[in-house]
């Protein structure tokens, strides 16, 4: 798991120099990056069989309603540390394969995972030590459904659910075997040598266009105003992946700009059609979810 710090998003402060390409140099470095990521992309679908047809982006727990204000602290941290405990015997049988529903229609049948060892993803998924916090204790759990990001848009997936004691609130964990997903993990976070270039953080196209349209946080003014910029994106492919590249062109009159970004968007030439490749941003090589028109 990644030690770097998460990619701005609308609204917050995109520091020049996370965001700004401002020689040749750094977008070689960006090129440089883009080809060990498409590299670690193949490797991670090779190892899976060659298929790639099931990608989850972000994560792959959930939670069904709010916390109580008398455990709240306590509980919301305990899940993110993965501090998760069973008080009842958990169903170690594996069910049978499972339908993953698109919202463009696809469906793909995928094997799925025991009760037990959705807790035990779900346990060493933590992000973060949490010694002071009382473990979530689980007093029961069900196959059910939930929906949640993959790298072509939203899809319903089969999830297991589980109750917890002395609170409301359920905890999902998706139930898609690991077999099934591709997964990669960034190098260490170096603080000293961190990625450089702008992160996507979603994108657009069709399964048979050679356009890629893509969202990340930019200048909220064009750069025709001071302060404000133009941007271009560059394709970095491969058979399995592709890698976005964000161009920056600054207004170059000098002045004091706000440290505040705005959503912007910028089209990538494919030289291949999508089909069923991931879109992959820049700083990590993680994916990021993708819009498919008809």
């Amino acid at each position: 798991m990644s030690l770097e710090p998460p990619s701005p998003r609308p609204g917050e402060a995109c520091a020049a120099p996370v965001c700004t390409v401002s020689d040749p140099q750094l977008l070689e470095r960006q090129h440089q990056q883009a080809r060990d990521e498409l590299q670690r992309w193949a490797d991670a679908v090779a190892a899976a069989g060659g298929q790639q047809g099931f990608v989850i982006v972000g994560d792959a727990t959930g939670q069904i309603g709010d916390w109580e204000i008398e455990v709240g602290s306590n509980n919301k941290s305990a899940l993110m540390a993965g501090k998760v405990v069973a008080v009842v015997e958990l169903a170690d049988e594996t069910p049978a394969p499972a339908e993953v529903h698109w919202k463009d229609g696809s469906v793909r049948t995928l094997p799925t995972i025991s009760a037990a060892q959705a807790l035990k993803d779900l346990q060493a998924a933590g992000v973060q030590a949490c010694p002071e916090c009382d473990a979530l204790k689980v007093t029961a759990a069900k196959l059910t459904t939930a929906q949640i990001e993959t790298s072509r848009g939203p899809a319903t997936v089969p999830a297991w659910e589980f109750s917890l004691q002395g609170t409301a609130v359920h905890v999902t964990r998706v139930a898609i075997s690991a077999r099934a997903n591709i997964s990669v993990t960034p190098p260490p976070w170096n603080p000293d040598d961190p990625p450089v270039g702008l992160s996507i953080y979603s994108a657009s196209g069709t399964v048979g266009g050679r356009q890629l349209t893509v969202s990340f946080v930019g200048a909220p003014k064009p750069g025709s105003q001071p302060c404000g910029a133009d941007y271009d994106a560059e394709a970095v492919e491969s058979q399995t992946a592709v890698v976005v590249i964000i161009i920056e062109h600054n207004n170059a009159t000098p002045g004091v700009c706000e440290a505040v970004g705005a959503t912007r968007s910028a089209t990538a030439r494919l030289a291949a059609p999508l089909g069923d490749r991931a879109v992959l941003e820049v700083r990590d090589g993680l994916p990021v979810p993708v819009t498919l028109a008809p």
